[in-house]
């Protein structure tokens, strides 16, 4: 192989030398990183910026978020170092495969292996180490806390385009995605900022009974306990292994999916919903326990105060059979008081949240019961109308940021498969 040219599938026109093998331990030095004591308070009150790998993200090698400075004399009394700026910081342990370039002298946790390139542009090689992030992953060893040391990828090969100027285009081509991205997550964030600031508004605040903002005049809004609007329909308790994604009739909902992936208006045809395995018996569940369109579904357990009694509407479910499972709570209108879409809504606003989460109990997980959600509660505008266009006005919304998610997703999906060509694939040992 090495009386092979290594060059990428893509390349810049004006260049055509072979790119140049290299190991890691031949083009620059490593240095570790450790944590000043925090018993000792005076280590935390100096200038030198000091990192750990929360402060790094996965999507960027530009970004990194400095929260925390430490004194020279936290650096004297640890193991941490300063780091000179072009330095590669590599996620060593908890986020393997995480990395970025410092412009600045800083420091950082043990968590890292910070390489200070001696020759190559650092952003170029920055990027050639993250298209070969899985790699690290190979490294991975111990059993608490998994990771590489810098012996590990001290053997790391590259192959380095001799001209730097070349090694320049690489860098400002996948500079220029990485700054699209970040315009458009700043967009997504903005979306998510204004459909926050507009549910304030559409919903009357604690103690109040009419909204700031409203599409009609002198709409009354309602006050009624859940009980009153919504009467609860039995739940299963099917744990994950009892259900799959490839077989079966009936669909289930868990409350895991409702916390991590399931939209507030839950429309199956757009959802990933597992089955329930086909060697399970339903014959026991009665016809009334199977969801229908305008139901809500509740999470009823977390281990986090912000998503206890997370819930979705189901506004589409196809016709299919579907039913509400573990840690869950199915509750359907007595009556049609609310339109289809406004309980999504209702239950997501700051009023009901914050209702909701004054019920909850328990020390490491938290939990919502029936009896004390029958409770609390419930308010609404009267008129129909008035819903129809809040639900209209914060759905269109959804589907903006739908869309701007969908984008950026198809932007870092791009990004990926264009470091896959710009840099050679390596079809020997790195090690």
């Amino acid at each position: 192989m090495s009386k092979l040219e290594v060059v990428p599938e893509f390349r810049f026109s004006g260049f055509n030398k072979a790119w140049t093998k290299k190991r890691l331990k031949e083009i620059g030095t490593f240095l570790g990183g450790g944590t000043p004591s925090k018993t000792n308070p005076d280590f935390w009150t100096g200038l030198i910026p000091w990192v750990s790998s929360s402060d790094i993200t996965d999507d960027s090698i530009h970004q990194i978020k400095v929260t925390r400075f430490i004194t020279e004399d936290a650096i004297a009394k640890s193991a941490t170092k300063l780091v000179p700026e072009n330095t590669i910081l590599l996620v060593s342990r908890v986020g393997v495969g995480k990395l970025a370039v410092t412009t600045k002298n800083l420091c950082t946790s043990q968590d890292f292996a910070n390489f200070t390139p001696s020759e190559g542009d650092a952003y170029f090689l920055a990027y050639y180490l993250k298209s070969k992030s899985t790699e690290f992953l190979k490294f991975n060893q111990g059993m608490a806390i998994q990771g590489f040391t810098k012996d590990d990828i001290s053997n790391f090969v590259l192959y380095i385009p001799q001209d730097l100027e070349e090694q320049q285009k690489v860098v400002d081509c996948l500079s220029s995605m990485d700054d699209l991205i970040t315009t458009n997550t700043k967009k997504l964030e903005s979306l998510k900022l204004h459909k926050k600031g507009l549910m304030q508004k559409l919903f009357p605040e604690q103690g109040k009974s009419i909204p700031e903002f409203g599409f009609a005049c002198n709409v009354k809004w309602i006050k009624k306990t859940f009980e009153e609007v919504y009467s609860l329909k039995t739940t299963n308790s099917l744990s994950r292994d009892k259900l799959n994604y490839d077989d079966g009739i009936v669909k289930n909902i868990h409350y895991g999916d409702i916390h991590i992936k399931f939209s507030t208006l839950f429309d199956i045809t757009k959802e990933h919903v597992p089955f329930i395995s086909e060697e399970i018996s339903l014959d026991k569940i009665k016809q009334e326990s199977y969801c229908q369109e305008g139901d809500m579904v509740f999470a009823d357990a977390s281990e986090d105060i912000d998503d206890v009694g997370k819930s979705i509407e189901l506004i589409n479910i196809n016709g299919e059979k579907l039913l509400s499972g573990l840690h869950t709570i199915l509750a359907r209108q007595k009556e049609n008081y609310l339109v289809k879409g406004f309980g999504g809504y209702l239950f997501k606003s700051e009023v009901m949240r914050k209702k909701i989460q004054k019920e909850s109990q328990g020390a490491k997980v938290l939990g919502i019961s029936s009896g004390r959600i029958s409770k609390i509660d419930v308010i609404y505008p009267i008129e129909q109308s008035e819903q129809q266009r809040i639900v209209d006005c914060l759905s269109s919304l959804d589907k903006l940021i739908d869309a701007q998610t969908k984008k950026i997703e198809v932007l870092k999906k791009y990004k990926k498969g264009l470091m896959q060509k710009l840099f050679p694939e390596i079809k020997e040992s790195i090690a």
